[in-house]
């Protein structure tokens, strides 16, 4: 009797020893509010939105203490609509899946479904990104994925550790097409530093032949409900800075986007009429700034300019953008939150064989003219 007990105990211990070593966790955010646009396709609308601000996902991400400073790791993470419950991408994972090792001296290792460097190292920088969360305030058809739009798939990914500031990483999609190497594939790389109040980052991604006809390549042509450009080569890359001082942060955001070949346009999941087979090329200036007036309430500004150049045989354009964000957030405790915001866009120009250009807020219909209004009260939570 004594020796079983004895036997029982020595496995309950190294159950328990082994639990403590690894670790999975469920988390997750919910958006869901109302949103006015005074002009979405024709009419003005009222309607109730899912992840106007932020994006509504969950996700399981785990790891395992190896010893020696090496762990393994993983995170499934899903997308969805929190209106009627629909996976927002393709497939159940559609945000990230991947699986890699980390090393506390070298950095970390990770293959699957990944988002690219612009949205590791740059968008925490911006409004739309990590660290603002604001999908409302994306750049037009959040044309650098600062906004992450979508993931890339098939991916490696290395990113460093963390050397006195200093952050760094690239990313590599297969095409996965035999034959084909360079057929729908992707490649990103980035870098950061932070010293003390200072933040900068700059970073680059190119994806190629991001057609339908080989799906199973790095990227899904109109795989997300915001706003997407799919080209023959998209070659995106910018930098951005920003300054803490007490409760104000100011920040700035180039970036610069080419799309050679357009195929095909969508905004707020409807098509939007570029003339194909055109080069568009976009300058995005963005100014933003955060102040807490206490430690629950924060207020939030944003301001846009988007040049823009079309060119190509199926005509020629200038369309520019004017976009303004103001957002309060009032955090009820560590986990909810409760926001109002208020998004203005100006278009200009012309869009070659299409005509005007009109305004285009992130996640909304395309107004029909040059003006846009909208406006969202929600409520968020993080779990």
């Amino acid at each position: 009797m004594k020796r079983n007990l004895l036997i029982v105990g020595v496995l309950g211990a190294f159950a328990a020893s082994a639990q403590a070593q690894s670790s999975v966790t469920l988390y997750g955010m919910l958006d869901a509010g109302l949103v006015y646009a005074n002009n979405a396709g024709n009419h003005s609308n009222w309607q109730q939105g899912s992840g106007s601000v932020s994006d509504t996902y969950f996700g399981l991400r785990g790891s395992e203490d190896l010893g020696g400073g090496l762990h393994a790791l993983f995170k499934l993470e899903s997308g969805f609509n929190l209106n009627n419950g629909g996976f927002n991408q393709d497939g159940m994972f559609n945000r990230q899946a991947y699986v890699g090792l980390q090393s506390d001296q070298f950095g970390t290792v990770t293959l699957g479904r990944q988002y690219d460097s612009m949205v590791d190292f740059l968008g925490p920088l911006s409004e739309a990104g990590a660290g603002y969360g604001n999908n409302l305030s994306a750049h037009p058809f959040d044309n650098d994925n600062l906004d992450n739009s979508f993931s890339i798939k098939n991916s490696v990914k290395y990113r460093s550790a963390n050397y006195a500031g200093f952050k760094f990483g690239g990313l590599y999609g297969f095409s996965n097409d035999a034959g084909q190497f360079s057929n729908n594939r992707a490649w990103s790389a980035g870098a950061s530093y932070t010293a003390g109040p200072l933040n900068f980052a700059a970073a680059y991604l190119q994806t190629n032949n991001s057609r339908n006809f080989n799906t199973g390549g790095a990227v899904t042509a109109g795989q997300s409900n915001k706003g997407n450009l799919t080209a023959d080569l998209q070659r995106t890359f910018g930098a951005g800075v920003n300054y803490a001082y007490g409760p104000a942060t100011v920040g700035f955001v180039w970036t610069n986007t080419h799309y050679d070949g357009l195929i095909a346009a969508s905004q707020g999941g409807t098509s939007f009429t570029l003339p194909t087979g055109t080069n568009l090329h976009l300058n995005n200036f963005e100014l933003n700034g955060r102040y807490a007036l206490t430690p629950a309430l924060n207020l939030d500004a944003a301001y846009t300019y988007t040049d823009g150049k079309l060119t190509g045989s199926n005509g020629t354009g200038d369309p520019k953008w004017h976009t303004v964000s103001l957002q309060a957030d009032y955090s009820l405790s560590r986990r909810t939150d409760v926001y109002v915001e208020g998004v203005y866009q100006h278009a200009s120009g012309q869009l070659g064989n299409a005509g005007a250009n009109v305004a285009i807020i992130n996640t909304l219909s395309p107004s029909t003219s040059q003006n846009q209004v909208a406006a969202a009260v929600g409520l968020r939570h993080r779990f």
